[in-house]
């Protein structure tokens, strides 16, 4: 069953591009019952194989601003190192570390279907309104990595629609397809990092992790094969209602 689930949320990756975690970790906790920890832990490693080869052909095919890269790893890494670190803490003075997940994991699933469904008025907003010039960008590009960050460890939801969707507004002049690469680069280490940190606390399960990539990777090829037949009019609105949904369950349960 976890292969099956793999393999459903790698092609609905492939199909729309919206990051996995967004998926696979509501799945992984409303579904199969698993621990929030263990389920943000073993989902954050499960992005960071997965996305490592969408970034050797973004890498390949040169659509990664390596500028913008720079900045958003200055503030996630330590960030998710942080995080990771308080996480845990929260977990070891008694408090139910596996609460702060669900509240954090709905609220960012709420966020991410409003800027999946609003992501391409909000490209159009931007483009027709000059954004900051590169160096007053600079440091709002930190604190949204800071942001990434932190979400990205606590709940594995933040460096899909959310992180694109920021970045357009602040680059507004660069390709989307640049914006994208970048964006998914970015998550490898930042997914790596986190991941890691879980890892070392003890809250990645690996045979799930082995289920949900073996199923994970041929759909994500299924997918993107798929996604330039898909109509994204109707995929968009669709999973931003399931994102809706799994984020206000978790917020009411």
């Amino acid at each position: 069953m976890h292969a099956v689930a793999g393999m459903l949320v790698g092609i609905l990756v492939g199909l729309t591009g919206v990051g996995g975690g967004s998926l696979m970790t509501p799945l992984l906790v409303l579904m199969f019952g698993v621990n929030p920890k263990t389920a943000v832990g073993t989902d954050l490693l499960f992005a960071a194989i997965t996305k490592t080869v969408g970034s050797t052909v973004h890498g390949w095919r040169d659509t990664v601003d390596w500028h913008i890269f720079r900045r958003l790893a200055a503030g996630s890494i330590p960030a998710a190192l942080l995080s990771v670190v308080a996480l845990q803490g929260v977990g070891e003075i008694g408090a139910r570390a596996e609460h702060v997940i669900i509240d954090f994991l709905g609220v960012m699933l709420v966020l991410t279907a409003f800027a999946a469904l609003f992501q391409a008025r909000l490209m159009r907003f931007a483009r027709r309104h000059e954004g900051p010039d590169d160096r007053h960008a600079m440091l709002p590009t930190v604190m949204l990595g800071a942001f990434i960050g932190i979400a990205v460890s606590i709940s594995s939801v933040g460096a899909g629609a959310i992180g694109v969707t920021a970045l357009l507004m602040l680059y507004p002049n660069l390709p989307v397809s640049r914006i994208v690469g970048t964006d998914i680069v970015h998550a490898v280490p930042l997914a790596l990092v986190a991941g890691s940190g879980h890892w070392l606390y003890g809250d990645v399960d690996p045979a799930l992790l082995v289920s949900l990539l073996a199923g994970s990777i041929p759909g994500v090829i299924v997918g993107s094969l798929l996604s330039s037949r898909a109509p994204d009019r109707l995929l968009r609105p669709a999973l931003a209602a399931v994102l809706l949904v799994s984020g206000v369950k978790l917020l009411t349960s």
